[in-house]
């Protein structure tokens, strides 16, 4: 099973957590339903989208409300350290969550009573309380843009917020910042940075990279990292290497930006909606 554990921006959302699915454009997680919009949600829908393609086994959302100030954070990393270890789950991504070393440790200790071991994704805030807590090397994948590798990269830095100026700004030297990420150990098994080139990586280094097809619209889109790591959360949940979903999920997000001709005004469901006739032509030509 695949497991999405994140948050909403909306304070009164309530903690939940169960089986997801679509229903009329919206997510629906127990009695609640969600907008596909960007963050968790934009990462849920893509899963979701992905699923009418894939042979995927069940997928759950474990969702809270935070706008921040990481009380709704809590509540669910709470949950997770009691519940997590209750199911066998497959794949386990966790997304935007308020960093917390303790909180983090407590959650992976609990992952590590899974068996067998689940594959490990981290994104935003989680990723970054992985690297806080030096077990970024436990995970088998972070999804950094390039202004999160610079964070991870950064060896000294406590918290994003003070990342070296001298490594942020080194946007043009994304083979730089990963190699240092991986001589420090606060990279996981894989990275696949988003940005204008994604770029997959391991400790040996730069091994494919993907720029094409390209949309200067959709850089500009926020959501189009979330449905980037959603798709690759589904197609390892399908029972695929990392490495080759990674790639595969690079080549799928851009076609699916790329069909939904997007503008400044677009919003991140019109590129979920394309993403399974973007999938299926992705899928049919992998060799």
């Amino acid at each position: 099973m695949l497991c999405i554990l994140g948050t909403v921006p909306d304070a009164g959302f309530p903690m939940v957590n169960g089986p997801v699915y679509l229903k009329n454009g919206r997510l629906i997680v127990g009695d609640r339903q969600v907008a596909i919009q960007r963050g968790t949600p934009a990462l849920v829908g893509a899963v979701l989208a992905a699923q009418t393609v894939l042979p995927l086994p069940a997928v759950e959302a474990w969702l809270v409300g935070d706008i921040g100030r990481g009380e709704g954070s809590r509540r669910l990393y709470a949950h997770m350290e009691q519940a997590l270890d209750r199911s066998a789950w497959t794949v386990l991504v966790f997304h935007y969550l308020q960093p917390d070393v303790d909180w983090h440790n407590r959650v992976l200790f609990t992952v590590e009573r899974i068996l067998p071991r689940p594959v490990l994704i981290a994104d935003a805030g989680f990723m970054y309380a992985a690297k806080m807590s030096g077990q970024a090397d436990q995970y088998d994948l972070f999804t950094p843009d390039v202004g999160e590798l610079a964070f991870l990269a950064d060896e000294h830095a406590p918290h994003p917020f003070y990342t070296r100026g001298f490594i942020l700004h080194q946007e043009n030297k994304v083979p730089e910042l990963i190699a240092r990420a991986y001589q420090n150990a606060n990279a996981a098994r894989w990275l696949l940075v988003k940005g204008r080139t994604d770029y997959l990586a391991d400790a040996q280094g730069i091994r494919k990279t993907v720029d094409a097809p390209a949309s200067a619209a959709m850089e500009a889109m926020g959501g189009t990292g979330d449905t980037l790591t959603g798709l690759v959360a589904a197609l390892a949940a399908s029972g695929m290497p990392i490495d080759r979903a990674a790639i595969l999920a690079a080549r799928a997000n851009r076609l699916a930006g790329q069909w939904a001709n997007p503008t400044p005004a677009t919003q991140i469901e019109a590129i979920v909606e394309q993403i399974p006739a973007a999938l299926k032509q992705v899928l049919a030509g992998d060799t």
